[in-house]
This record gives C-alpha cells, sequence and structure tokens, in this order.
C-alpha cells in the first residue's frame, strides 16, 4: 500500500489516536497497525490459488474483499496491499450473478467478507476459493514480526468501473500512482493538520476508498457508516465535530433534509463532493447546513485519477457554478475533436488528460467505448469545453448524447438547467424513441415542483427549443447506486413501463 511508512509513524507517534470510526467502533493507530502485521503474516501463511490466469507482474497473493463498510475493512485493506500482495475490492451488493463473474476471474486466493453465509462467500466457495469471515480473527496478535513493508512498487489495487455492457470493467493500480496523488493532495486540499474526514459512501468505491486511504496517510480519524442514514450521518457530524466532508451531492442532499430543522454544523471546515456536478440550489442548502465550510468539488474517474479541482464558495475567488473547475497540479487538459485535433477554447470536444496519474489499463472489459489513451492523453470520452481562463465545462459522455430532430442535446445541460427550477431538488434527463424526432426528450424531476408547463417555461428561458423535454414525470424517491448515485437506468425503466414510480405531469 502507498501508505505504509506512514502508518508505521502515526502508530508510533499517535498509537492511542482513533485511526477509522465506523458506527461507533473504531481502530486506534497502534491497533490498527498491529491487527494489519498480525493479518499480513496470516495472508502469506495461506496457500497459493494455481488456477488463476491473469497476469500480475511481481503479485504473489492476491487477495479480494467483500466486506462493505466493516470495521475490519481498513485493516484488511492496508494487510492485502503489502508487497508482495495486491488487493481487488467488490462492492457486495452488486447482483450476485456479478460478483459471480469477478470472482471466477479474478480466482483469488482468498475472499474476505463479513458473512460466512452471504452471497459472496457461497459463490467462493462454490469456485473452490478460501473465505475469511472477518469477524472470525483467524490471526494470531501476540506472534511478533517483521515490519508492513513501505516501498512503493507494481500493482496494489484492482478496482471495478461499470461499461457499456453489464460486465463490470476491472482497472489496476500501481502504488506510484496513488502515492504522487496523495502526496499532491496533501497540499491541495490542506491535510496537514490531520483533520477528522466523514465519507458515508461505499469503501467498494473510489471516492470513500480514497478518503479512507487520505485519512490515513494524513494521520486523521476516518469516519464512517455501515448503511447509509442521512439522519445517523448529521448526528455524527454534530456530535463528534467533523471537520471535513467528502460526499456525492445526493448524499449531502440527504443530510440537509434530515437536519433541516436542526442548527447549522458548524464545526464542518470543508466539503469536498464528487461523482455529479453540484448546482446552484445544492450549494445554496450547503451554505445553509455548513455555513463555515469552504466547498470545493472535482472531477475525476476511476482509471484516469484527479482532473480538475474547484471551489465554490471559500476561496480566494469563487468559480462559476458551471464549470468544474481548472486542471489538478501535475494535470493537463485539452479537448479534441474526432480525429484528434485540439479544438481550442470555447469550442466542445472530447476531453482529454495527460498525467502521471492515469491507471495502466485493464486486466479485462475494455469495450474500447470509454477509457482509452493515445498519443494526446487519455480519455474516458466524456465531452466538455475549455474557456479561456483553463474552466473545464463537463457536457456529458459522448454515449448519451440525444440526437432530437436533428440535433444534438446533452442530458447534462437539460438536468442542469431543469435544478436551477424553483422547487425542483434533483433531475434526470434521458431520450425516448419517437418515430418523428427520432428520439424524444424525457425529464424527470424530485421536489415540490409538478408543474409541467412552468418546467418547460422554466427550460424555455435558458435552453433552445430543441432542448426542452416534451415529457415531463414527478418522483418521490429516486433508486440509487451502492455509490450513493441515482439509478439512471431503473428511472428510465419505470417511465417506460409505467410501474408507479414515477408520476407524469400533465401540461
Amino acid at each position: 500500500m502507498p501508505i505504509h511508512a506512514q502508518l508505521i509513524r502515526h502508530a508510533a507517534e499517535r498509537p492511542d489516536t482513533p485511526a477509522v470510526v465506523i458506527d461507533g467502533r473504531f481502530l486506534s493507530y497502534g491497533e490498527l497497525y498491529v491487527r494489519a502485521k498480525a493479518i499480513c503474516r496470516f495472508l502469506q501463511e495461506l496457500p497459493r490459488l494455481s488456477c488463476r490466469t491473469l497476469d500480475l507482474p511481481g503479485v504473489e497473493k492476491l487477495v479480494a474483499l467483500s466486506l462493505g463498510n466493516h470495521i475490519g475493512f481498513a485493516e484488511y485493506f492496508i494487510a492485502a496491499t503489502a508487497l508482495p500482495n495486491a488487493c481487488a475490492v467488490i462492492d457486495p451488493m452488486m447482483p450476485p450473478e456479478r460478483i459471480e463473474r469477478i470472482v471466477e476471474r479474478l480466482a483469488p486466493d482468498v475472499l474476505i467478507v463479513d458473512d460466512y453465509a452471504g452471497p459472496s462467500a457461497e459463490i467462493a466457495r462454490r469456485l473452490g476459493i478460501s473465505v475469511v469471515a472477518a469477524e472470525a480473527e483467524p490471526f494470531d496478535l501476540a506472534e511478533t514480526g517483521d515490519d508492513l513493508p513501505d516501498d512503493a512498487d507494481g500493482i496494489f489495487l484492482i478496482g471495478f468501473t461499470s461499461g457499456t455492457t453489464a460486465e463490470p470493467k476491472a482497472y489496476f493500480r500501481s502504488r506510484e500512482q496513488w502515492r504522487r496523488s496523495l502526496d499532491r493532495g496533501h497540499v491541495v486540499f490542506e491535510l496537514e493538520d490531520a483533520p477528522s474526514t466523514l465519507c458515508p459512501g461505499a469503501l467498494a468505491h473510489g471516492l470513500a476508498l480514497y478518503a479512507l486511504v487520505e485519512a490515513l496517510d494524513a494521520g486523521g480519524t476516518f469516519h464512517s457508516v455501515r448503511k447509509w442514514d442521512p439522519a445517523a450521518v448529521a448526528r455524527i457530524l454534530a456530535s463528534e465535530k467533523i471537520e471535513r466532508l467528502v460526499a456525492v451531492p445526493t448524499h449531502i442532499a440527504g443530510i440537509a433534509r434530515a437536519w433541516a430543522d436542526e442548527p447549522a454544523l458548524t464545526s464542518l471546515h470543508d466539503v469536498l463532493t464528487a461523482g455529479a456536478k453540484l448546482d446552484a440550489n445544492g450549494v445554496e442548502a450547503m451554505r445553509r447546513l455548513f455555513p463555515k465550510a469552504r466547498i470545493r468539488e472535482y472531477y475525476g474517474a476511476s482509471e484516469i485519477g484527479f482532473m480538475t479541482i474547484s471551489t465554490l464558495v471559500g476561496g480566494a475567488v469563487d468559480f462559476p457554478i458551471d464549470r468544474v473547475g481548472q486542471a489538478y497540479p501535475g494535470v493537463e487538459i485539452s479537448i479534441r475533436d474526432p480525429d484528434g485535433n485540439d479544438v481550442g477554447t470555447d469550442v466542445p470536444g472530447t476531453i482529454f488528460v495527460s498525467s502521471d496519474l492515469i491507471a495502466d489499463g485493464y486486466l479485462w472489459g475494455d469495450d474500447g467505448q470509454a477509457f482509452r489513451v493515445t498519443e494526446a492523453g487519455a480519455t474516458v470520452g466524456d465531452l466538455g469545453e475549455l474557456d479561456e481562463n483553463g474552466m473545464l465545462r463537463v457536457i456529458g459522455r459522448a454515449g448519451g448524447m440525444m440526437i432530437s430532430g436533428g440535433n444534438n442535446v446533452y442530458p447534462a445541460e437539460v438536468e442542469s438547467a431543469l435544478k436551477t427550477c424553483p422547487g425542483v431538488e434533483e433531475a434526470v434527463v434521458f431520450g425516448l424513441p419517437d418515430a418523428y424526432y427520432g428520439q424524444q426528450i424525457v425529464a424527470v424531476v424530485s421536489g415540490e415542483a409538478k408543474d409541467a408547463k412552468m418546467l418547460a417555461e422554466h427550460c424555455a428561458r435558458q435552453l433552445a427549443r430543441f432542448k426542452i423535454p416534451r415529457q415531463f414525470h414527478h418522483i418521490a424517491s429516486w433508486p440509487m447506486t451502492s455509490s450513493g448515485k441515482i439509478s439512471r437506468g431503473q428511472v428510465e425503466a419505470a417511465v417506460i413501463s409505467g410501474d408507479g414510480l414515477v408520476l407524469r405531469l400533465s401540461a
């Protein structure tokens, strides 16, 4: 793991400081270090699985975690990423058939689970893979041994990101890439005072996993919850006087609703969001909820890392709300046409990035539709434009573009317009087949706004006529993914099926 040297130092200098706190259970830095060493020894003594066909240079043991937000996640992750090991992090909330495809292709030497009776454990046993439950603690804490290695070479992490098919794509990361990223982030996010950090997202996903490692690297205390509960998260923010919150916008919106009638949370001095673009309504809600906090967001991808950073509130200059900021330190951004030519400023095109934070590639699942590396840099297929100040506006993913009446329309642009409408909390826009237009633009909104005519008139004041949705629907509660994002596929399916999850608004 890229932070073993820092962990050894924190364990020596602040052994009693809580390192990880989840639902009231905590591990101090001293305990985390001792337990991770014992687990590392235990993992090294396990037999290797002979049937693995993946080519992982320098990796002796491949450990898979399907733990969820268990208090043992940090200690097993640290042990599983110590040289010469590597760790694959699997979301236990994925459909069992998807977990089975992943585990079968990975063929890890051992799978660490929360529950011996859970789907992940059953799948591993059926495939002849060793299973260890975190609560069982099959390691010997009394046995002494060598320190965790603090080298930073080679593959240490395998993660999964969705593609254009149901097959998860497996990308891999090196210790060097994350070490560089952590060093820069320590400066960019001003972590020298080791602030306490809360991230309520799933540790199996990039945002929360990185927030955990970042907090441990800085020597701060990382807080989370086993299961997403906005009221519980708000209470932790208040009672523990958390200084830093890292979350996707939908999580923050949930906290704001749950805490609407309570005093403002004044201990928080930094809010960092990613995963979706913040809108003006969301920023204003955060101003009220966290009146002393600097509000920042970053744009990035699992395969590319940080791309841009912006400060929306609390900076020397507040960045425009419609932009995702300027290039992250060490990152160069260009906008290019289909032939790879740089189109310059204020012209839409595909976003390309050049940096030393880019993943090496995929172990499998490369569909050629998203992440690719060219002479011009790397891209995940997002479209955007740069202004003369280097501010990036993200238009959307190329594959998400709608063609309505022969015109190109990007859902993100329409969603941004809708989210500035009074009474709209969130919006999802997509296209449905239409015999005349090719695709008919459909919008689903949540909040108090339920007047289709008012919504259309609001869009007309901000968008070209061909971008105005022709159908408006209302939803009371959004279906969510385990990473805290809206499940857009479920929303679209509900509109198509008319299953009652959404209500069509009449003009």
